[in-house]
């Protein structure tokens, strides 16, 4: 039998009993995010917006303002399992969605979950992590890498994060594209990667979906300098909800980005830091969802996280 994880494609995963159950349901692990940039609140908002049920189990929570994470306190590792064990029990899961966890022990209980729920996909965002100490990025990267990753049917990061992470000794003249990151990620069990904000020449950026034999879409867009917390989240979020609803995996990765490309648009700056991105754009009324007045806000080079170069680790 072919493994349900590796046939995304074309997988259908709607409900045999559309009347018992009215919305696809996705079980996300993530963060508390004060600031609502992303983490839990994003993820319930953009999956509701795109026509899915997010269940919510919490890792911990940052400790962050609409500018930087300061911060992160973690949930012990059987809160986080007493969480997911007692809802996904009781409720049908299409999709698991992985933002941040926060610890090894956290990871452990996802992967032995996602083990025993071995039909069900796995959508697995990487944030960037450089606002956090060392030693911690190291342990939570290598705990991922050996632990969740068998069990992601698709990866998602910012082409610099995933570069230094699965490429760290990439010796070659041109940077690795998004197959060659593909490729180190099926290397270690992942059969799909998209990789967001890749440069390209006359103020672009592109986001490309690739295995490694082939890129099965990707979206382009203007690049003009702004900066946005929660990008990542609502992509992924949106993603898994999409794959949730019975889209195949190409159509999902393009309606996720074009759905983001709205929320960023119509991103509005709660605070004295970053832009966040307007999940609801679509219930604004009728005239109000741009203002004339201000300019209009496109992914920039921090399209999801700094760029490559300003980064620590």
């Amino acid at each position: 039998m072919t493994d349900p994880k590796s046939a995304i494609t074309d997988i259908d995963l709607r409900p045999d009993d559309e009347e018992s159950a009215s919305l696809a349901c996705v079980l996300s692990f993530n963060a508390n995010d004060p600031s609502g940039a992303g983490g839990l609140s994003s993820d319930a908002v953009a999956m509701a917006s795109v026509g899915a049920h997010c269940m919510p189990v919490c890792t911990g929570t940052y400790v962050r303002d609409t500018s930087s994470i300061t911060d992160f306190y973690p949930l012990d590792d059987e809160a986080v399992h007493d969480q997911a064990r007692a809802v996904a029990e009781d409720v049908p899961v299409q999709v698991i969605k992985v933002g941040f966890v926060g610890t090894p022990e956290s990871l452990a209980v996802i992967a032995e979950l996602s083990d025993d729920y071995d039909g069900v996909p796995v959508v697995a965002y990487m944030p960037n992590l450089s606002w956090w100490e060392e030693d911690k990025i190291d342990a939570y990267l290598d705990a991922f890498r050996e632990l969740l990753l068998p069990q992601t049917s698709v990866l998602v990061g910012h082409h610099s994060t995933l570069r230094r992470w699965l490429l760290p000794d990439w010796s070659g003249e041109r940077n690795p594209g998004p197959r060659d990151i593909a490729k180190a990620a099926a290397e270690l069990g992942v059969p799909y990667t998209l990789v967001t904000g890749l440069p390209l020449p006359e103020q672009h950026i592109d986001n490309v979906l690739a295995s490694p034999e082939t890129v099965l879409a990707h979206e382009k867009f203007e690049r003009i300098e702004a900066v946005f917390a929660g990008a990542g989240d609502t992509l992924t979020a949106a993603l898994a909800a999409l794959l949730a609803t019975g889209m195949d995996l190409p159509e999902a990765t393009s309606e996720a980005l074009h759905y983001l490309d709205r929320c960023l648009d119509e991103g509005f700056r709660p605070g004295m830091g970053q832009v966040i991105p307007d999940r609801l754009f679509w219930a604004l009324p009728e005239g109000e969802e741009t203002d004339d007045d201000d300019p209009e806000v496109h992914p920039g080079s921090d399209y999801f996280e700094v760029p490559f170069n300003e980064t620590k680790h």
